[in-house]
């Protein structure tokens, strides 16, 4: 049943120091609430980060496959893989399955030199962006992000601007909610945020 759950809102900004990846928690079936606690922004490598909204089972067999990616470039060329490598290489493996595709529409995000961030359809396609949404609320997400984005904007600033952008999402979306995972990339490396963090952020 894993890989039927679905629905959620996933939200992207790139800082003037690092980037921002956040998603919701809820996995759905149906109409139904499945599960409130579902991860689905994820470490690749120390500076690298995806976010997946679609199949849950989908995603976290393409998270498997581009870790394991990461550490093989890794050990062949003795340096990270760049954001827009990571962004290509899920795109060609995305591109090359489309008969059996990977349903899920991925945010690649991460600070190798500069802060990145990528969209990835189903299909291959890829954007780089400043900041984007994706899934089942990304239209109440990208109303926040239009409005509030800024280009210089700091990291706690992007952080904050993220967790409105979830909120919107999980007050209109009845896909969306159960909480927050957010996750930052700078040149110190992924973190990712811990409930008591967002919420003296928020407080």
């Amino acid at each position: 049943m894993a890989e039927k759950l679905k629905g959620t809102t996933t939200v992207g900004i790139v800082c003037k120091n690092g980037v921002v990846l956040a998603a919701d928690r809820r996995a759905s079936l149906g109409n139904m609430v499945l599960s409130e606690n579902v991860t689905k922004v994820f470490r690749i490598d120390d500076h690298l980060a995806i976010a997946g909204a679609g199949s849950v089972g989908d995603i976290l067999s393409l998270v498997r496959l581009l870790r394991a990616e990461a550490r093989l470039y890794r050990a062949r060329v003795g340096r990270e893989m760049s954001v827009k490598a990571l962004a290509t290489l899920t795109s060609n493996i995305l591109h090359g399955s489309r008969f059996m595709p990977y349903f899920g529409w991925f945010l690649i995000a991460g600070h190798t030199g500069k802060p990145g961030l990528y969209s990835v359809d189903m299909a291959g396609g890829v954007t780089e962006d400043r900041f984007t949404a994706a899934g089942s609320g990304m239209e109440f997400a990208f109303s926040i992000l239009e409005e509030h984005y800024r280009d210089d904007i700091p990291l706690v600033e992007g952080v904050k601007l993220a967790l409105k952008a979830i909120g919107a999402a999980t007050r209109r979306d009845v896909f969306t909610g159960g909480g927050v995972t957010l996750v930052t990339v700078t040149e110190e490396g992924y973190k990712e945020w811990t409930e008591e963090e967002l919420k003296a952020l928020s407080g």
